[in-house]
């Protein structure tokens, strides 16, 4: 089996474990407090990628660097965010918490752009757009309750959105680092208040979180990683977008949940939106500043023109620097595009260009 063919199924086995996540865990809302499940499911993530921490150990100065970043990621997207999704998964049923999810895409784009200066072009705005509309034709119908509780899955989805974007600048530490550290601090804090409040849960729905947390997070998680090394992170991340829609099929057949045709219709619209947000680029002659970092990269991206003795082929992670250089190119707000523009560069190309975009909560 070839390197992208393993990469395709490796993103792909991660984009369905993560999608059958959120239905997955809906089940468990009766039998665990939203804190507690919060709590379990990062405990379970941590769990799972601590083979891999303990393997590649991050260093004391990578962690001193990121120190600001790593914490609000543990925060928001460890602590919050996970919260709010259980407490909404106990109100709304799974089909419409898995749509609700590509909310998550709306919120990193508008985080990005107000906080990180990303560009925004025609086909970002217009995915954007129609993926806020299947979120409003799901979320915001039927009794009070369901609303609120896509007021809450909403609201993780904005934690998450900062988590992105503040864990897009965390390039000394792996996501395997990041989700452990949540786990560690973040699922065992809210497991403690989360036992403090609601006492002891039942021993077969912990069990069965935790399992959630190491498939759906950890699990997940450690095989992206992997499968975007051998297929390119642009193109991993967009075999990860159907993690919403892989929800929405787990509830409709595995789940017994009712097909209802509100529910198709907007997700055919969201998967429309996430098709334009995710094939958007830009163009135009910019500048590359000195820059030494790590993260996994291959040498056919223009990029990375350094050096190995012996050569080295194909995707790989090592500590590296990147000399000033001018050029122009197809590029998204990746780790070598994040740079102001002086106007607004809003036109999209329909460019294959491979980009570096760790995919963690």
């Amino acid at each position: 089996m070839n390197d992208v063919r393993l990469g395709l199924l490796r993103c792909g086995a991660a984009a369905m474990l993560f999608g059958a996540s959120a239905p997955a865990a809906s089940r468990l809302t009766g039998d665990l407090h939203a804190v507690v499940l919060a709590g379990l499911l990062y405990v379970g993530a941590a769990i799972a990628v601590a083979p891999v921490v303990v393997r590649h150990r991050p260093t004391a100065p990578a962690l001193r660097a990121d120190a600001a970043a790593l914490a609000t990621a543990v925060v928001l997207g460890g602590a919050v965010g996970p919260v709010f999704l259980t407490a909404g998964l106990g109100a709304v049923d799974a089909a419409t918490a898995s749509l609700l999810l590509n909310l998550e895409l709306v919120f990193t784009t508008l985080v990005a752009a107000v906080f990180f200066d990303e560009h925004l072009g025609r086909r970002v705005v217009s995915g954007t757009v129609l993926v806020l509309a299947a979120s409003v034709m799901v979320g915001w119908r039927g009794a009070p309750d369901v609303r609120w509780g896509a007021v809450l899955i909403a609201a993780a989805c904005l934690c998450w959105a900062v988590d992105n974007g503040v864990t897009a600048s965390i390039d000394r530490l792996a996501p395997s680092h990041i989700t452990f550290a949540k786990g560690v601090v973040a699922g065992s804090t809210n497991l403690v208040i989360g036992l403090v409040i609601a006492g002891a849960p039942p021993v077969g729905a912990a069990l069965a979180a935790l399992a959630v947390g190491a498939l759906g997070y950890g699990a997940s998680i450690t095989l992206w990683v992997s499968g975007a090394r051998q297929l390119g992170a642009a193109r991993g991340q967009l075999v990860f977008a159907t993690a919403p829609f892989v929800g929405v099929l787990v509830a409709w057949t595995a789940f017994g949940e009712p097909v209802r045709s509100i529910a198709v219709v907007a997700a055919l619209v969201a998967a429309g939106g996430v098709a334009l947000v995710l094939r958007s680029e830009h163009a135009h002659e910019h500048a590359h500043e000195p820059l030494e970092h790590v993260h996994d990269h291959a040498h056919d991206d223009g990029h990375h023109d350094h050096v190995h003795d012996p050569p080295v082929s194909g995707r790989h992670v090592h500590p590296h620097i990147h000399a000033a250089m001018m050029h122009a190119h197809p590029h998204v707000p990746d780790l070598h595009h994040r740079h102001a523009h002086a106007h607004d560069h809003d036109h999209d190309h329909d460019h294959d260009h491979d980009h570096d975009h760790d995919h963690d909560h």
